[in-house]
């Protein structure tokens, strides 16, 4: 995972040296919004705007399932990367994409943005008009799309409705610290005080949530919403990746009947089992972080079925 500093590529991985062995996530750098009205300099129409994305990330993820929910594939492209990221970060593999002729995506950061220094990570919302980088904050991607393109979809599912809006911000901001990069402090951490206070606060919030998950369906009430979504792209690689590669092994998801269920009948959501590559994730994670897993050996298991009956209804 290397970065550019003023526009010049460097292979580096995280230093956690000023941080005392703990792993702590950069912000993302472009913050700029797609709105209906265009009011923002980026107004909403079909085949302007592309997804750059990675089957193995789970913040691409993201954004994955809400082009697939929202009914937006044939309004907004998508380019998936290369599972393994090396010393060039994310690839287009052997063949350069063909929106900027691209064979690395910090390629696109630069062309974005020429001095651009930091981490570059997908998801991407690339503007085809204006040839630039939209926003590449996967939380923020996910709002566009539940809302800015839905007059020209009719679209009229909701996943950030307003009356559950309280609900769900509290709930995105506790799994969000705990869970979605609560598993990266505890895979990248490089002291044993950090790792152990993010597995610690991991558990906690994974037994939390299967308390909640015993009274209902979702986690705020009987319908899906942005809450479950962000959720899920943890939930469905944390088995195959999280407990032994991060070590996150103190329970498997699978152990918790209710989690278990719960991540099996969001798969079983039509459409949603199509943006899950285990192929790639798996390859991802145990060949491209090398100094997590130096030997690359990707394990044969554990043996995973998202189909089985999941006993939510």
């Amino acid at each position: 995972m290397g970065q550019l500093v003023d526009g010049v590529w460097h292979d580096q991985w995280y230093d956690t040296r000023k941080t005392g062995g703990a792993f702590v996530r950069a912000d993302s750098a472009f913050r700029r919004q797609v709105t209906a009205d265009g009011s923002s300099g980026f107004k909403a129409e079909p085949g302007r705007y592309h997804l750059y994305v990675s089957l193995a990330c789970p913040w691409a993820h993201r954004t994955l399932v809400y082009r697939k929910l929202k009914q937006l594939e044939d309004l907004i492209g998508v380019t998936v990367v290369d599972p393994l990221m090396l010393e060039h970060g994310w690839t287009f593999g052997e063949t350069p994409e063909p929106l900027n002729g691209a064979r690395y995506l910090h390629q696109i950061y630069t062309r974005a943005n020429p001095s651009y220094t930091g981490r570059v990570s997908v998801p991407v919302l690339w503007d085809k008009q204006q040839r630039t980088i939209v926003n590449n904050e996967s939380s923020e991607i996910i709002r566009m799309l539940n809302h800015a393109f839905d007059g020209l979809t009719g679209s009229t599912l909701d996943l950030y409705p307003a009356a559950l809006a309280q609900e769900i911000d509290a709930l995105n901001a506790r799994i969000y610290d705990t869970v979605n990069n609560g598993v990266y402090k505890s895979g990248f951490a490089t002291a044993q005080a950090p790792y152990e206070a993010a597995v610690r606060a991991l558990f906690e919030t994974l037994d939390m949530l299967e308390a909640r998950l015993a009274r209902s369906r979702y986690l705020v009430g009987e319908r899906f919403t942005e809450a479950d979504w962000r959720l899920f792209p943890t939930l469905v690689r944390f088995d195959a990746v999280y407990y032994g590669h991060f070590k996150c092994n103190l329970r498997h998801i699978w152990d918790y009947p209710n989690l278990w269920g719960y991540v099996r009948d969001l798969y079983q959501t039509p459409g949603i089992a199509e943006t899950v590559s285990l192929d790639h994730i798996k390859r991802h994670y145990y060949m491209s972080q090398r100094t997590v897993n130096p030997t690359q050996i990707v394990p044969l298991g554990p043996p995973l079925d998202f189909s089985t009956p999941h006993g939510r209804g």
